[in-house]
């Protein structure tokens, strides 16, 4: 349901999702193709484009290395994940500043890009996905910025000073992703967290050349991520 709706007396909200690729180039194909898959499930499942909300950085569907151009699959035998997916931040424009403003709804704070954000009331329902690289209360964006917990956890407090949405899901893909939220997430918050790794771990790619299964030969790159394959995957 992406639009409000009445149940039992009460207004259902709109359903929100932000997905970000953190990283860029072909060896990192893995990123973009699950948050391609993420969009085509949840487009499948009854978003509209104008509540879906991508970073990535775009330069892997027509790379030169990619054997399949204008293709990216997130399984060995998979469908296209790339096709119809809204380009909202691409390059220089999957900015942390653009992610924050695009959280908070701060349309006027936003350079570059589609300028679509989160425009959420009180009822509505949020899906924040990340996939990339990390480390110890940190991940990266495309930009090589790092965005670190403390101003991660800032912007959803400022979220849901707002008053802004009913309840927000993270999944957080990214080796020490725990340590994005561990002791560091307030009570109260109606904000669900999950993440590949606690504070300590790795997080694992998935179909990768040597490995079983393997992506098709011409591939010299993995297609997932382990954590990310797992949700996306379950039927």
């Amino acid at each position: 349901m992406s639009g409000p709706s009445m149940s039992n007396g009460e207004v259902e909200g709109t359903r929100w999702a932000v997905l970000v690729a953190g990283s860029y180039g072909y060896g990192n194909y893995r990123h973009q193709a699950d948050v391609c898959h993420a969009y085509q499930l949840l487009k499948n499942n009854g978003l509209k484009d104008d509540n879906i909300i991508v970073f990535m950085y775009d330069d892997i569907a027509f790379n030169v290395d990619n054997p399949r151009p204008g293709v990216i699959i997130n399984h060995p035998d998979g469908d296209d994940v790339y096709d119809g997916v809204p380009k909202d931040y691409t390059g220089n424009d999957t900015s942390i500043n653009n992610l924050f403003a695009v959280i908070l709804g701060n349309k006027t704070a936003v350079k570059g890009g589609s300028g679509k954000v989160v425009n959420s009331g009180p009822n509505d329902h949020i899906f924040f996905y990340y996939a990339g690289h990390g480390g110890a209360v940190a991940v990266l964006m495309p930009t090589d910025e790092e965005l670190y917990a403390k101003d991660l956890i800032d912007v959803l407090k400022k979220k849901h000073a707002s008053e802004t949405y009913k309840s927000m899901v993270i999944y957080l893909e990214a080796c020490e992703s725990g340590s994005m939220f561990e002791g560091l997430l307030p009570q109260g918050l109606n904000i669900y967290a999950v993440t590949a790794s606690n504070a300590s771990e790795n997080s694992w790619e998935f179909y990768c050349p040597g490995s079983y299964p393997p992506p098709p030969p011409e591939y010299k790159t993995c297609l997932g991520d382990l954590f990310s394959i797992s949700w996306l995957e379950d039927r």
